[in-house]
């Protein structure tokens, strides 16, 4: 588990993956809130698709939820650089 720091404090990540299924589900574990970003891996001709959701936690402001999607626009812009350059 890894530490994230959040509005409400600090929570765990869990990674939930499930090979088969295509699930790569993310629990952010903290003592009074918790929430959880539900992904899929789904096949697609040669590559796959790839589709996060994000709700928006209660304790969450809309600027700070708004900011955490945009870092993960660009780790997964990121991440499609590396792959499609090898």
């Amino acid at each position: 588990m890894v530490e994230y720091g959040n509005p409400i404090g600090s929570a765990k990540l869990r990674i939930r993956p499930n090979k088969e299924l295509g699930i790569l589900d993310h629990d952010f574990l903290a003592p009074d809130a918790g929430w959880t970003v539900p992904a899929r891996v789904v096949p697609n001709a040669d590559g796959a698709e790839f589709i996060i959701t994000f709700f928006q936690p209660p304790a969450f402001s809309d600027d700070f939820f708004d900011k955490q999607i945009k870092l993960v626009d660009l780790e997964l812009a990121k991440l499609k650089e590396i792959m499609e350059s090898q």
